[in-house]
């Protein structure tokens, strides 16, 4: 399969986990309050919760009505994949509408399921480390089987929990050793107040720089971590303009200019859902701070952070991102990876690589981003 001649991967497709995932796949000594599912009127909404935790309840917030009816004319587009409970089967059939060739399968519900400190800082409404654990073990090992109904073409991201940096590691090690995934995703908030420069989460980092995987960031749901939607809670067009992009940016900073990639310099980053426009300017400023201000005082860096952006950094655009032209023109395309966002409310689904092919790119260089730069991510 290909469009227009072209292969085509989605860096980013998200599937719909089944409520009772925890229930059925978490070690049996978690099983009291594991994560329990909470279905919605709509089938495209709907979340799963931590009892007794402290997490987010979007309930609270009057967000699922102005999202029904927002989502209300696609109802037909989604129809088969709501018939299968949005299956593996479903999943292969909504890449075949779209004319995916290989996708690189995210969470929906899980988006936003360890997003909740630790019990070392705000007691027995944290995440207890080994319990972080499991419930991304769990996770995993659902998508495992997922993804096995066609492992050539459903390929797989890792839930990893950050509470223990040393449990994240050997997750990681298992999740692609023993399953064959492509990749480890974090959800972008702090936890136990510490940056993702901080060498505490060395561990990980060698590790994913050992087994050759990227380190993947994704802007999440709220939770209650670090509040990257500037307390904009009450629309959701006023959150979401902020959540999926300061996250990644933060992470983005991280590495690039707090010492990480000095350390891994072999390590990839992806930072997905956040679009690649703001790059430019972004990276520009911050390698004023470097250069120019204070920066070069504080770390000790070989490079500056722009450069290690473009070579170890990747970021995603969506279907109608139309300012791709002038991150081209700055930085190249040798960096920037498709995403459909199937099935979330935002995707241009059934549309979405259509669409992508009236943003002003030659034809060279929407082959890199609809299939050469996504295998150099993954490592494909």
């Amino acid at each position: 399969m290909s469009y227009k001649g072209i292969p085509v991967m989605d860096s980013d497709m998200h599937l719909m986990e089944p409520y009772d995932l925890w229930d059925r796949y978490i070690d049996s000594g978690f099983k009291e309050g594991a994560p329990q599912g909470h279905p919605a009127e709509h089938p495209r909404l709907g979340f799963i919760s931590l009892p007794g935790k402290e997490n987010f309840n979007p309930e609270a917030i009057n967000w699922f009505e102005p999202l029904k009816a927002h989502m209300e004319p696609q109802t037909t587009a989604y129809a088969f994949a709501v018939e299968r409970s949005w299956d593996c089967f479903s999943q292969l059939q909504a890449m075949d509408q779209e004319g995916v060739d290989v996708s690189i399968n995210y969470p929906t519900r899980a988006l936003t399921i360890l997003g909740t400190d630790s019990t070392e800082q705000i007691g027995a409404r944290g995440l207890e480390a080994r319990f972080a654990a499991a419930i991304a073990r769990a996770y995993n090992d659902w998508l495992f089987d997922f993804c096995g109904a066609d492992r050539k073409r459903l390929l797989a991201a890792a839930l990893i929990a950050p509470h223990d940096p040393g449990l994240a590691a050997q997750e990681a090690r298992r999740c692609v050793k023993e399953l064959g995934f492509k990749a480890i995703f974090l959800a972008p908030g702090i936890v136990n107040k510490r940056p993702w420069y901080h060498p505490a989460y060395d561990p990980l980092w060698a590790e994913c720089e050992k087994l050759d995987v990227p380190v993947v960031f994704h802007g999440t749901g709220p939770d209650s971590l670090t509040d990257f939607s500037l307390g904009l809670m009450q629309y959701l067009m006023m959150q979401h303009q902020f959540l999926h992009v300061l996250g990644p940016m933060m992470a983005a900073v991280c590495f690039c200019a707090g010492g990480v990639f000095e350390r891994f310099p072999r390590l990839r980053l992806g930072l997905l859902e956040a679009n690649c426009s703001w790059a430019p300017w972004f990276f520009g400023r911050l390698d004023d701070h470097y250069v120019d201000y204070i920066g070069k005082f504080e770390v000790k860096l070989s490079k500056k952070p722009s450069e290690y952006f473009l070579t170890n950094c990747y970021v995603s655009v969506e279907a109608e991102e139309r300012t791709i032209s002038q991150y081209v023109e700055w930085f190249g395309d040798d960096n920037v990876v498709f995403s459909t966002d199937y099935p979330h409310p935002d995707s241009r689904f059934p549309r979405s690589v259509e669409t992508f092919f009236k943003l002003p790119l030659s034809q060279a260089s929407q082959r890199k981003v609809l299939w050469d730069n996504c295998a150099r991510l993954y490592g494909l």
